[in-house]
């Protein structure tokens, strides 16, 4: 059995103790421990922010942006042994596999480009001058410039790829060294990962730690120029919000949390359309890529009541068609769930909302492809509806985080159809689904508020279309309420979270030979 190490302060270094088990959902065998035990956290913090900030700091974005490229290059290059251990540790079926790893090397690769476009400087002027007095020589600017401290990542287990090198490529970029803690459960396909960015030479040192196990009191360390971006429950966010040092300090903090995701489909379109045909296959992908386990994944399908058989019959026939075993094998499509907690969990819940709504497909017991009776965290996707006329609260308030989504039903109005997404009080993305513009102009405004990006599907972008399940490092990732009030990736946008911006005023001569993003005396 492997033991998973930590590297800390340049070095790695194994916890005491057993610690925590990693192991293959597929066979439930064993295959690695990690421990956090005995390891020194203020210190690592410490080297973090002396060596690697200073380091960083010094580097121009088209230094950072070069850095960013060669690390998207190793993980291209190392690519098929991760994609074993993501099918291994993780559950993925090699198309999902590939899924987090091409994820984390593009994004890394759209950051470099982004670093190459900022050029020779080390921080970002905002706006233009602006006049203070009745002199135009007085003025005051914008900066934003590297905090001085650290970014500590903690990451869910649906992307132990992709979420390490979509927080680590913008904190790099904007100037901060990195700590990154994977969720324990997956860990191994992270700390592969790892040791494939540090082996490529790329990053100087200090601007990667990494922690293998549990978090133990790393964050109890933190201070005022430390920033914070976590991924996972609304319940753990909630008590990392609520840490005295977090509050004392002002830790900067986003928050990726849960996300009752909605696709609507518009009262113009029909069974026969381009644009229900792309209805049907993102929601279908959403279900099962990853076993549901994503944070983007489509939770509610609203349909107007006319379609509501149509669809869910349609949506049902491709369910029952779909391959579930052993992800290693070629012909399967959806493999187990990633622990056997979250198989409880995902069980509990579908309960919980068929309390209300009825189960149209899925049970606990699935016929499996390739895996050992009795062995693997599995379960089949299940669809559910609700009934005209009855109301599910669970649906709009519970995410059940697997192959798990409800039919409902609305009167094909706008309004309507905004009404039921608004009950999920937040999330990460929606999706529209008509050819009619001004139903999609309603559902564009009223959705807007509520969500940090809207997918609008039609028959124009049909063949085109990433999907709303897809998170593009071009555009901004997170949204309001349930969804954890925060917000990341969006290209430059992204940068602002490890950036503090100040105003500076003096003479207006000083200032544009100090702050030309050009300069880099």
């Amino acid at each position: 059995m492997e033991t998973l190490e930590s590297f800390i302060a340049g070095t790695w270094v194994a916890g005491q103790g057993e610690g925590a088990t990693l192991h293959n959902p597929t066979t439930e065998a064993t295959l690695a421990r990690a421990s956090t035990a005995g390891i020194d956290f203020a210190a690592a913090l410490d080297h973090a922010r002396r060596i690697g900030g200073a380091r960083l700091r010094a580097m121009t974005f088209s230094e950072r942006g070069a850095m960013l490229r060669a690390l998207s290059r190793a993980i291209h290059a190392g690519r098929d042994p991760l994609i074993a251990v993501a099918i291994a540790n993780g559950g993925n079926t090699r198309g999902d596999a590939k899924f987090d790893i091409d994820g984390a090397a593009g994004t890394l690769a759209a950051y470099a480009d982004l670093g190459e476009s900022l050029g020779a400087a080390r921080w970002i002027v905002d706006g233009d001058g602006i006049q203070l007095g009745r002199s135009p020589a007085f003025i005051g600017r914008h900066v934003l410039v590297p905090r001085a401290g650290v970014a500590v990542h903690v990451n869910a287990f649906n992307f132990p790829a992709w979420g390490l090198a979509e927080k680590a490529a913008v904190a790099w970029l904007a100037g901060m060294p990195v700590v990154s803690k994977p969720a324990t459960s997956t860990g191994l396909v992270a700390a592969r990962l790892v040791k494939l960015l540090l082996d490529s030479g790329a990053l100087p040192e200090g601007a990667l730690t990494f922690v293998a196990g549990p978090v133990g009191d790393l964050i109890s360390h933190l201070g005022s120029q430390d920033v914070i971006a976590f991924t996972g429950s609304s319940d753990t966010g909630a008590r990392i919000r609520a840490m005295p040092n977090v509050i004392a300090n002002a830790v900067r903090l986003n928050i990726e949390a849960d996300s009752l995701n909605a696709a609507v489909l518009g009262p113009d379109v029909d069974a026969s359309s381009e644009t229900y045909a792309l209805f049907i296959k993102d929601v279908f992908r959403d279900m099962t890529q990853k076993a549901g386990q994503k944070c983007t994944a489509i939770r509610r399908i609203l349909v107007p009541e006319a379609m509501r058989a149509q669809v869910r019959d349609d949506l049902a026939a491709r369910l029952r068609d779909l391959v579930v075993g052993d992800p290693a094998l070629d012909a399967v499509r959806m493999g187990p769930l990633a622990t056997a907690q979250q198989l409880r969990d995902v069980r509990a819940g579908v309960e919980r909302l068929a309390a209300r709504a009825r189960i149209v497909l899925g049970a606990t017991e699935v016929a499996l492809q390739g895996v050992e009776p009795g062995r693997g965290w599995f379960m089949g996707p299940v669809l559910l509806e609700v009934q005209k006329g009855e109301d599910a609260p669970d649906v709009h308030r519970h995410e059940v985080f697997g192959p798990v989504a409800t039919v409902l039903g609305y009167d094909g109005t706008a309004g309507a159809a905004v009404a039921q997404v608004a009950r999920g009080d937040g999330g990460l993305v929606s999706s529209v689904y008509s050819d009619d513009r001004a139903f999609t102009g309603e559902m564009l405004f009223g959705l807007a508020p509520l969500h940090g990006r809207l997918m609008l599907g039609s028959k124009k972008i049909a063949e085109h279309s990433t999907g709303p399940g897809t998170v593009l490092p071009q555009l901004v990732h997170g949204g309001p309420g349930r969804a954890g009030g925060g917000e990341e990736l969006g290209g430059v946008r992204g940068l602002s979270l490890y950036l503090q911006r100040t105003a500076v005023q003096g003479a207006r001569a000083t200032l544009d030979a100090l702050l030309d993003p050009g300069n880099t005396s």
